[in-house]
């Protein structure tokens, strides 16, 4: 007997909703990375991209635990000298809660040609209506 190998040719992909709101934002991102990777579904094989598509909604209600809010930063740097920008995950949260949850998912998948193809296909949404209602996404529960 011999070991299944995905192919990506056979691989039919689905969409997923995934609702953020009173949710930690670690947690909903992994959920995501793992759909995103494929992970959840019987046939992963690690060096295919299997992964589905993923709509974040609610990003904006998305919780942090303990005292991230203040204590966290999302940093940056331009590669100039004195270049570094950081900006606190309150005023993140705030102003631009999409990037703070797709930074999220980003840092959880694979940093490679699988990864940055991966990312492609997450679609992340502040509030409860996204623009993915043709593709007929599944609700996904994160536990």
């Amino acid at each position: 007997m011999s070991t299944f190998m995905a192919k990506k040719e056979t691989l039919e992909r689905k969409w997923y909703v995934i609702d953020a709101a009173n949710r930690p934002l670690g947690r909903t991102a992994a959920a995501a990375a793992n759909i995103l990777r494929g992970k959840h579904r019987p046939e992963f094989t690690p060096h295919v991209d299997c992964g589905e598509f993923v709509i974040i909604i609610n990003a904006n209600k998305a919780v942090l635990t303990g005292k991230k809010l203040e204590q966290k930063y999302y940093r940056r740097h331009s590669g100039y000298i004195g270049g570094l920008k950081e900006v606190q995950y309150k005023t993140l949260m705030a102003t631009r809660p999409e990037l703070a949850m797709e930074l999220a998912v980003k840092g959880m998948l694979p940093h490679n040609k699988i990864g940055d193809k991966s990312i492609t296909r997450l679609h992340v949404y502040a509030g409860a209506e996204h623009k993915q209602q043709a593709q007929q996404p599944v609700p996904y529960t994160v536990d």
